[in-house]
């Protein structure tokens, strides 16, 4: 390479980092996760445990990480306690000298002594950190989806369309669109609608099979950004960016649609909300695959977490005549810390510090932190939270009626035990 080219190059790399330090981030982690009871009883959804090692959040937070950005300010409000630690303990990764950071700020009561009332108040209440910083862009992201995406991709659209917001939108099979908020565009993706679960969604130009979703990822110029927001505080309503923000602004500004651009490295785009129980269970299961629908394996794009100090697992008696003790673990994730004591563990996730023990067998579950499965105990399609003791001679997962009497049980059948969840000796079928 020529001198010249290589001047050229790193004059665009530098060109690169200097816009993304203009961007001040702000990440939506406040919700209740409602449907996501017992998991979000004593944690903020973003908090809750994923893959085994991982919080939903470290999604978020990994892509701002690879995208370059370096002030991020995460927003948090319900049961946060799990949530601060997690962001203090695990992500105290950038330079404060540099004016680098990725911070958890709670509700600081400024302007209103109300809790926030919805994802366009959040923000409205934490003005004082874009007058602080005075970034000329503000991106804004949810804490709860599971994605990859080089967000330095949206500002780059923002600045060649001359536009005053652009929304990350995934394209979906229209039948699934009333669902979601979906984002009408005319052939240029500029926005023309913002319709909350339409019976009649718009399809995307040129594709009549589908529709674009919104994907809660919002970029604004900051002074336009703050000028709807004081106006949407004046009025009534639920003061929410989907509902108010971006219909207010698509009348007079100009407003795009960025179609999402996958970063995971795989044939089909993955982008999931775990909004619910079974959606959040079917997200671990795609880890477990073979072919894993999301690729955790790719060094140029890693989701990064904070870890404890664990031993490496370990897989106890090779006793495998007919009925001897046999420590095994198949087409499943498993922690550092985890015991498999002469059990068998089947396309499962297997949380720090688990324990299955002798002829133990869990298929199709989640297993969060200190967990001890029993002897002889069998689980099937359940989520297990943390500090649970599986009795010996347990049986969940099999008798959707007696599991009912105990736990949390989906439409699905999938079972769910809350967390620290007291059991007694001899949980089988007949209850």
């Amino acid at each position: 390479m020529s001198t010249s080219l290589l001047s050229f190059y790193f004059l665009n790399v530098l060109l690169q980092f200097d816009a993304m330090q203009n961007i001040f981030t702000m990440v939506l982690a406040g919700g209740k996760g409602e449907r996501l009871q017992p998991l979000t009883e004593h944690r903020a959804k973003p908090a809750v445990p994923f893959g085994g090692k991982y919080r939903i959040i470290d999604f978020t937070l990994s892509n701002c990480l690879n995208s370059g950005l370096r002030k991020v300010a995460v927003l948090i409000q319900y049961k946060s306690h799990s949530l601060d630690r997690h962001i203090r303990t695990g992500w105290n990764v950038f330079n404060a000298e540099l004016g680098e950071f990725i911070a958890s700020i709670p509700p600081q009561q400024r302007i209103s002594e109300e809790w926030y009332q919805g994802t366009a108040d959040a923000v409205y209440q934490n003005l004082f950190l874009l007058d602080s910083e005075q970034p000329d862009y503000v991106l804004i992201l949810a804490g709860d989806h599971i994605y990859k995406m080089n967000y330095a991709e949206i500002f780059h659209w923002l600045i060649a369309k001359g536009a005053d917001a652009v929304v990350g939108a995934i394209d979906i099979p229209i039948e699934e669109a009333h669902r979601f908020g979906v984002i009408g565009v005319d052939e240029d993706f500029r926005i023309t609608d913002f319709i909350e679960k339409p019976a009649q969604p718009p399809a995307i130009p040129g594709d009549p099979t589908h529709a674009f979703a919104s994907m809660g990822i919002y970029m604004f110029r900051t002074q336009i950004l703050r000028e709807y927001l004081i106006a949407d505080a004046q009025e009534s309503g639920s003061h929410d960016f989907g509902k108010n923000i971006i219909p207010n602004m698509i009348r007079d500004r100009r407003v795009y649609a960025y179609k999402f651009v996958d970063a995971n490295k795989k044939n089909v785009k993955y982008w999931r909300d775990i909004g619910t129980l079974d959606a959040y269970w079917e997200a671990n299961m795609d880890l477990v695959a073979v072919d894993p629908l999301f690729n955790l394996y790719d060094q140029h794009w890693t989701i990064r977490t904070y870890q404890g100090q664990f031993p490496p697992a370990k897989f106890v008696f090779s006793q495998d005549y007919q009925g001897g003790r046999m420590g095994v673990a198949l087409d499943s994730i498993v922690c550092g810390g985890c015991i498999v004591s002469g059990g068998r563990v089947q396309n499962s996730v297997l949380s720090p510090n688990v324990r299955v023990q002798d002829h133990a067998e869990v298929r199709e579950s989640i297993v969060m932190e200190n967990v001890v499965i029993g002897a002889q105990s069998r689980i099937r399609r359940a989520i297990i939270d943390k500090d649970v003791i599986i009795p010996p001679n347990s049986e969940i997962g099999y008798n959707r009626e007696a599991d009912a009497q105990r736990f949390t049980v989906t439409e699905s059948g999938l079972v769910v035990i809350a967390k620290g969840t007291k059991l007694h000796a001899s949980l089988d079928s007949s209850g």
